[in-house]
Formats: structure tokens, sequence, C-alpha cells
């Protein structure tokens, strides 16, 4: 995992745990807004750091 990859995916378990103790009903709040978007830059961070090949000879 890359550093960015890393530091979104501490970003969104902050911010979801800031949205859980705020609020305890199903309300959209700005750190679950946060939450979602550093969510989706994490993904996007996996994918664009993945050091995997592709072998399309099975063997």
């Amino acid at each position: 995992m890359s550093k960015s990859a890393a530091g979104f995916f501490i970003l969104a378990l902050l911010s979801g745990i800031l949205h859980l103790s705020l609020t305890e009903e199903m309300v959209i709040t700005l750190p679950l807004i946060a939450c979602g978007l550093f969510t989706a830059l994490f993904v996007l961070a996996l994918i664009a750091g993945r050091k995997i090949k592709f072998d399309p000879v099975l063997r």
C-alpha cells in the first residue's frame, strides 16, 4: 500500500469515527461526506499504486 493510500485510509477512518461519535441518527453530515470522499480516493490510490503484473499465460 502506498503512502497516499494509507493516508486516505486513515482519514476515512477518522472522519467515519467522528461522524459516528457526533450523531446517533442516520443524517448526512460533513464528516460522513468526507468519509465517502476519502474512501473513494483510497480506492483510486490503491488502483493507481498497484504493482500486480498481468500474466496472460496460464500455466
